[in-house]
């Protein structure tokens, strides 16, 4: 098995795992291809301790089995103040309710983010891995340790929890960025930010907010020397994470350019300059399909 990472590829993710069997192991490194993913394998809880410990800097993600020895690895992890994005691999023999239960969170054993799957849908791990990283960059700083877990021996000050908590999450933050470039928008992505799980107040001002960016761009784009390809990439990554549709980036474009028609018509100037700004249009769609094309994981 392999014991320690190596400095990974912009494209790849390092992944840390503590299972019960080399069958398992050997499972795993077939799911997750080279060309993504570089991962270390421990069979021995100690080991992958010392791993994680050491290479913490490293690590994107871990992934554990439910066996014995995971209380004692979680307490060590806890002990350490040591949070990262964790998937918990439930037994081949647990029940379709038992299951469920623990993938609610009721049962959780790490963090409130870490991700629970049974192995049956090992298949799946790589969209797991995806969720399980999204949703600890969205763990807020006043998560704390299980109920179970909080005793005199591994209790651990408020400041450390939620320092950790900090300097992990900007991190990995940071790494993806760097690593993946697009691909790590994907991981900021949350789904309670879409436009279509706002308030209707909310919308109304997340809306009004994107329709004076985009007038901005408009006004800006046929300009020389102005910084509208930045103000366009700002525009997209915004609507990327509210997951806007492109059909409400048209609606607010014809929107547009049917006040500035009707301002036109009012100083007796000739609406057909507006035709060019379909390629405003254009360019700002290319753009969020570019977005989407290089963001979403494609094993997502």
């Amino acid at each position: 098995m392999k014991s320690d990472l190596n400095p990974v590829s912009r494209s790849s993710l390092a992944i840390c795992t503590c299972v019960g069997s080399s069958a398992l192991a050997d499972q795993l490194g077939q799911l997750l291809n080279e060309e993504r993913y570089q991962t270390t394998h421990q069979l021995n809880a100690q080991e992958f301790i010392r791993t994680v410990e050491n290479q913490r800097h490293l690590v994107d993600c871990l992934i554990l089995e439910q066996t014995p020895e995971l209380p004692s690895i979680l307490k060590h992890l806890h002990q350490r103040a040591t949070l990262l994005p964790a998937i918990i691999l439930m037994p081949l023999s647990i029940t379709s309710a038992a299951a469920e239960t623990q993938q609610n969170g009721a049962d959780c054993s790490y963090h409130t983010a870490e991700v629970w799957l049974q192995q049956s849908q090992l298949g799946h791990i790589a969209q797991q891995i995806d969720r399980a990283i999204s949703q600890f960059l969205h763990l807020t700083a006043a998560c704390r340790l299980p109920d179970q877990m909080e005793t005199q021996e591994t209790q651990v000050d408020d400041s450390d929890w939620q320092s950790s908590l900090g300097v992990q999450q900007h991190r990995l933050s940071d790494k993806l960025q760097e690593r993946l470039g697009y691909l790590g928008v994907y991981y900021k992505r949350n789904s309670q930010d879409f436009l279509r799980n706002l308030s209707t107040s909310e919308k109304e001002v997340l809306l009004e907010e994107l329709k004076a960016e985009y007038r901005d761009i408009v006004l800006e784009y046929f300009r020389k020397d102005s910084r509208v390809n930045q103000k366009i990439d700002a525009f997209v990554t915004r609507v990327f994470l509210a997951d806007v549709s492109i059909s409400k980036i048209l609606e607010i474009h014809m929107e547009l350019m049917d006040a500035f028609a009707k301002k036109l018509k009012l100083e007796g100037r000739n609406e057909d300059i507006l035709l060019d700004y379909r390629l405003t249009l254009i360019d700002t769609v290319a753009h969020l399909g570019e977005m989407y094309r290089r963001s979403i994981p494609r094993d997502a």
